[in-house]
């Protein structure tokens, strides 16, 4: 009997570093009938680990993060953590590094840092998603209302590092400060 028990506190513990170092909040957040929905995360970026819907998640379309938290829309249920600081992505057999593998030293043209207008339109409130890349530091915003359906960040409009997405028929003109 005390052999037994030996054997599973050894187990136990030989487990203990595994679950310490994969050790990060978890947080569930779902679209309810395929409604745009918030949860509030401090994090600048997630990572979906876990798909629970029947209907697509996909990062920049049907969830992302931005300055108003983690979102979700079109029926995306999942499970998120949050990013590794190092902008690397883990887990799956990604890499560990941040910027992009195998090439530490890449950067954009002199051209990058610049502001770029583009329309973007919901239409019949359909989702739609302007696809623009922001870069790390860039930020958008709405610079002129073009429908007569509100226009309210984090409820019909939003950006993320892929671009600007619109729904619940928003309709505007964007300005897209694309920074490195």
């Amino acid at each position: 009997m005390g052999v037994l028990a030996g054997m599973v506190a050894g187990l136990l513990l030989s487990a203990a570093p595994v679950a310490r170092a994969q050790d990060r909040d978890v947080v569930r957040c779902g679209s309810e009938d395929g409604r745009f929905s918030r949860c509030q995360v401090p994090w600048r970026d997630a990572e979906l680990i876990r798909q629970e819907s029947d209907s697509a998640c996909v990062r920049g379309q049907t969830w992302g993060v931005d300055r108003g938290g983690l979102w979700v829309d079109r029926g995306c249920r999942g499970q998120f953590v949050e990013m590794e600081r190092d902008g690397g992505w883990h887990g799956g057999g990604g890499w560990q590094g941040g910027g992009r593998p195998h090439d530490d030293d890449w950067r954009p043209g002199p051209d990058w840092d610049r502001e770029i207008r583009l329309q973007c339109e919901s239409n019949d409130h359909e989702y739609h998603f302007c696809q623009v890349d922001v870069g790390g530091r860039g930020y958008a915003r709405l610079m002129r209302q073009l429908s007569g359906s509100a226009c309210e960040e984090g409820y019909s409009w939003g950006w993320n590092r892929a671009g600007v997405w619109v729904s619940k028929g928003c309709r505007g003109l964007f300005s897209v400060n694309r920074r490195w």
